[in-house]
């Protein structure tokens, strides 16, 4: 089957068919263009997606990713930044191994499609020559035998005419002797034009458009393959990224198993935990009796003056949990407006942090001295003496950062239960690098608010005196002893263990010498000389009647 033969006369349509052609293959290259266009806008919009939900940087949010769900989220996000990736990769192939490559091949095509249809023609206005030559020989051999034959006749007429001169009848014999010899040169030429036409013509029919159409044909035929092996690339492209897409999609299933929820339950018991014990039952008031009042912030009863009530799940005016002193709104340097459990953890956390700044400068003050004894062994190098301030700088921050860490970590000895209490070398060490900075109120009893709620004066510039001079039982000492107002009786143990706090077993009866006063704090003594404070949830407390008239 060739085009040269089967369609010798299609020259119009084959020019119109591989014009066609060429104009599929520019469709096919603008679809995948476009299909490049729609992979990077993908791949971006993923990109930004998975951006978008990523955590911010040192903030709350970015402490929730301690759970194992949210490290699965995580990890998913990350995926799909990855799959984005591959969807980029499929843009960039197809741009390079389909686009380019057929753009290229278009304008190759073109122009062998114009160089090839250039020759066909070429070849048709040669042939179109040869026939308007043999047209115009044959009508000038038709002439030339008209005119002979008429000057034939001529003759014959004048030579049977006996009234023409014999002049008259040569001259008509010549005449027609010249017409037949130019139709012979006529019929001669003619003829060798006929077969030099013939001859054009075979060869136009049976060998040169064979050849230009077998040119087109087997140009239209790469064509088709060409882009066939276009249509295998496209779907390659694709198949080569779905191993790691594959990969990306096993990375989210493994992250949706790791998730635990066990681990992620503990965690929350981690955070949240306060380390105190339930409150326990509350005792029936009999008002049929003398009048007994128990003072607990889990009771149902309004204190007098309305003094607000601490309901679990609910608000309990201001505190953050019981029987802790509220925040006043900036956290004390030692955590201990949080609970034991919290302040645990963060007193750990300010130790750690202040371990790696030593370790950081420590190694800081190692590179400066062994710079200086770089210089002094090669002085042209540099000055040793400059590396002094430097150096007794660095050393100095070593200092401070070492007496830091030694205050908290007597702190979280203290939480821990190592030590019962913080020993007066540590005060007085926490009080003078407080000096330095600001000063921080440790004794309990003075950190009580006043009955209003706020903190006076007074207190202030009385602790800032006895932190650095005495100790808190100290003070007792100097004062006149309080009298007793009441009695109480220990309703679960507790272990005082911050200054100004005094421990006692559960069922044991003491003596109140100073009632709640809004903070949820009462003020006991045990055998006269032994006092402090509980929380008030943890006693039941019995007031005498002269004692609460007064």
């Amino acid at each position: 089957m060739s085009w040269g033969t089967e369609l010798w006369d299609q020259f119009d349509n084959l020019e119109k068919h591989t014009q066609w052609g060429i104009d599929i293959l520019e469709k096919y290259i603008k679809f995948v263009k476009e299909r490049t266009e729609i992979e990077l806008s993908y791949a971006k919009q993923l990109r930004n997606l998975s951006k978008k939900y990523q955590p911010k940087k040192n903030s709350k949010e970015e402490e929730e990713y301690k759970y194992t769900a949210c490290k699965a989220f995580l990890s998913t996000l990350n995926e799909m930044n990855d799959y984005a990736g591959q969807h980029e990769v499929i843009s960039e192939n197809m741009t390079s191994q389909i686009t380019v490559d057929l753009m290229r091949y278009v304008q190759e095509l073109k122009q062998e499609r114009k160089s090839n249809f250039h020759d066909g023609r070429k070849a048709q206005q040669h042939i179109e020559t040869c026939w308007k030559q043999l047209e115009s020989s044959k009508r000038r051999f038709e002439r030339d035998c008209k005119e002979a034959d008429r000057a034939q006749q001529y003759f014959e007429k004048m030579d049977a005419d006996i009234n023409v001169t014999k002049a008259d009848v040569e001259k008509a014999r010549q005449q027609a002797q010249i017409r037949q010899q130019m139709a012979e040169d006529s019929k001669a030429d003619y003829s060798l034009i006929l077969q030099r036409f013939n001859q054009e013509q075979w060869e136009y029919y049976h060998t040169h458009i064979p050849n230009i159409f077998q040119k087109i044909q087997e140009m239209e035929e790469r064509r088709i393959v060409r882009i066939g092996e276009s249509m295998k690339t496209y779907a390659e492209v694709d198949r080569q990224v779905i191993p790691i897409i594959g990969k990306c999609l096993d990375g989210i299933v493994k992250a949706a198993e790791s998730i635990d929820q066990k681990n992620d339950s503990q965690l929350v018991v981690e955070a949240y935990k306060s380390g105190f014990e339930p409150p326990g039952d509350i005792e029936f008031e009999d008002y049929t009796q003398p009048m007994k009042r128990t003072v607990s912030d889990n009771s149902l009863s309004s204190s007098k003056e309305g003094k607000a009530e601490l309901k679990f799940g609910g608000k309990s005016r201001g505190k953050l949990w019981p029987f802790i002193k509220k925040n006043k709104g900036v956290t004390p340097e030692d955590f201990s407006n949080f609970p034991p459990e919290q302040r645990r953890k963060k007193l750990q956390q300010k130790v750690d942090d202040l371990n790696k700044e030593i370790q950081k400068e420590t190694d800081q003050r190692d590179a400066i001295t062994k710079m200086k004894d770089v210089y002094l062994k090669n002085p042209q190098m540099g000055d040793p003496a400059s590396l002094d301030h430097k150096l007794t700088e660095v050393t100095q921050n070593i200092e401070k950062l070492r007496l830091e860490a030694q205050k908290f970590e007597a702190w979280l000895a203290e939480v821990e239960g190592r030590l019962p209490a913080r020993s007066e070398q540590a005060r007085r060490q926490s009080g003078l690098y407080d000096g330095q900075t600001h000063q921080t109120v440790t004794n309990c009893a003075q950190d009580r608010e006043s009955p209003d709620g706020s903190y006076t004066e007074e207190h202030s510039q009385e602790s800032e005196h006895k932190v650095l001079a005495t100790d808190f039982d100290d003070e007792f000492d100097d004062e006149e002893p309080l009298p007793a107002i009441g009695t109480c009786k220990a309703l679960y143990t507790f272990e005082g263990q911050n200054e100004g706090t005094i421990s006692v077993v559960e069922g044991e009866t003491l003596s109140v010498i100073e009632e709640d006063k809004g903070d949820g704090w009462t003020r006991i003594r045990r055998n006269e000389d032994e006092e402090g404070y509980v929380p008030t949830s943890y006693v039941e407390v019995y007031l005498d009647k002269n004692a609460k008239g007064s």
